[in-house]
């Protein structure tokens, strides 16, 4: 029986600040990805999800971006590959310490946002987190959106890449995510989510916004904790993986 991955971006409030269900994500998820205190979450906030994953057997990943509050870490911030290299360093080692505080411990990172966005398709950025991520802790796997930069970089540092795609972005025809405000970026539909991964699945391949089929690895499937049909989208990608005999499970071991 084949095996996917389901994971999330979760811990992204701040404060008295809630973003997304993590409570109900939690139920459905089998990784999350914490956000580690730069674009959102807070010790308070990281330690509960980690302690709730941990109760549920849920796998658990870094998730740095930038220092961005006010921008949701989504707002490209100019920042040198050596910065962005100590900033992802940093929020690893955050997360590894409330990981270990709460009983739980991280297996992966999962860059956010621009960050994310910018190591896509930039090698040199893509360098700089895969150095981070090894330096800080070389047996971490990394969570790549398939086809990528990222994917690549991690394979030149010796990090384990898990591939990913989206259920609820678009894909260009080159393969990459269509940017955030354009015509096709989100599939905000559960039902249209939940069918379009299982044909990637099934297909082995990233569907573009034409439906040309790229062949690609695909390992795990993101949905975005901060949308508004997020719970909706996970359980029904998760029910129509199980419904045709995928086993959905965490990448790494708990």
């Amino acid at each position: 029986m084949p095996t996917i991955d389901l994971n999330s971006d979760l811990a992204e409030g701040y404060g008295s600040y809630r973003c997304g269900d993590d409570d109900a994500m939690l139920k459905i998820v089998t990784s999350a990805n914490v956000a580690c205190g730069f674009h959102a979450g807070d010790p308070e906030i990281m330690a509960r999800t980690f302690r709730t994953a941990r109760e549920r057997g849920v796998a658990v990943g870094a998730h740095p971006g930038f220092p961005d509050l006010w921008g949701f870490g989504r707002r490209r911030v100019p920042f040198s590959t050596g910065e962005i290299e100590r900033l992802v360093a940093y929020q690893v080692g955050a997360a590894q310490a409330l990981a270990a505080y709460a009983g739980h411990r991280i297996t992966y990172v999962k860059t956010h946002g621009a960050l994310g966005n910018i190591s896509e398709v930039d090698r040199e950025v893509a360098d700089a987190v895969a150095r981070a991520v090894r330096a800080v802790d070389p047996s971490l796997k990394y969570l790549a959106i398939t086809l990528s930069e990222q994917f690549r970089a991690m394979e030149r540092a010796g990090v384990e890449p898990i591939a990913e795609i989206y259920a609820d972005r678009g894909y260009t025809e080159k393969g990459s995510l269509i940017p955030r405000g354009q015509q096709g970026a989100m599939i905000e539909d559960p039902e249209a989510a939940a069918d379009r991964v299982l044909e990637m699945v099934e297909a082995g391949a990233v569907i573009t916004a034409s439906g040309a089929r790229l062949k690609a690895p695909i390992e795990s499937v993101c949905v975005h904790g901060d949308s508004p049909h997020a719970v909706e989208s996970a359980r029904r990608v998760r029910e129509k993986l199980e419904g045709a005999g995928i086993k959905v499970a965490p990448f790494s071991k708990l």
